[in-house]
């Protein structure tokens, strides 16, 4: 049974401004799609709109989960999420007071999740070891790669069908960027996750994707179903490769 995102003729804003318009894209089972964009052209409102914390104005969201179809245009964000659909947010959002573990536990809201806690959290452990080592100590005093660690374990914690991962690479060393990436790769491979992943880092993003969406100005500009496409596009070549 599947695990996929369907999003059809999407318009959103904020208050009179419209942010995104007409998007339609397709997130299928057991892929991983990038929305490709740089910044204030509408791919964390798309985010939002699927996790219910922007409601668009029209268009529809449809989540297969367990080949169930889900209308997700109307429901709360927790409803969404305990259809098991995760969020790893743009700049992390992570409790600095906190512990890693108090964290990661936090991570584990939907009823599912909270009778797996102690193999979810094992689980955790075991793909990001330096959080095993760190488990005492305060999120806001790690560096800003074993935040991202973080932030996307605590994601795990929820056992999700999808992830959604907003801007992993904000913030992080080339570096740790491209070692993020690579730990997104691992886990949808893992886990068996459907990714839906928004970024503009387009040379790490596209070495993990299944296919692509570019978006400009809140519209979807093209569409790419493989790496080779995006990298013979005329406008990623002039707008990400500077070609």
């Amino acid at each position: 049974m599947g695990n996929s995102l369907t999003i059809e003729g999407v318009n959103a804003g904020y208050g009179a401004v419209r942010v995104i318009e007409n998007v339609s894209m397709n997130v299928a089972s057991g892929t991983t799609v990038v929305l490709l964009g740089t910044n204030g052209n509408g791919k964390s409102t798309l985010i939002k709109c699927i996790m219910g914390i922007c409601r668009p104005t029209s268009g529809r969201i449809v989540a297969e989960i367990d080949g169930e179809k889900h209308d997700l245009v109307g429901m709360k964000p927790e409803a969404i999420v305990d259809l098991g659909i995760a969020l790893v947010p743009e700049g992390r959002r992570l409790f600095p007071r906190l512990t890693v573990e108090e964290n990661l536990l936090l991570g584990a809201f939907r009823p599912v999740a909270r009778v797996q806690r102690k193999k979810n959290i094992d689980f955790c452990y075991e793909t990001f070891p330096r959080l095993a080592e760190r488990r005492r100590q305060l999120a806001g005093s790690m560096s800003g790669g074993e935040q991202q660690m973080l932030a996307l374990a605590r994601a795990l914690m929820l056992a999700p069908k999808i992830l959604l991962v907003d801007e992993p690479s904000v913030g992080l060393a080339p570096l740790l960027v491209s070692r993020t990436i690579d730990t997104i790769r691992d886990l949808k491979a893992k886990y068996q996750l459907t990714v839906l992943m928004a970024e503009q880092n387009f040379t790490q993003a596209i070495r993990i994707a299944d296919s692509g969406y570019v978006i400009v100005h809140g519209r979807i500009a093209f569409e790419g179903r493989s790496a080779d496409a995006h990298n013979n596009n005329d406008l990623i070549r002039k707008f990400y490769l500077g070609l």
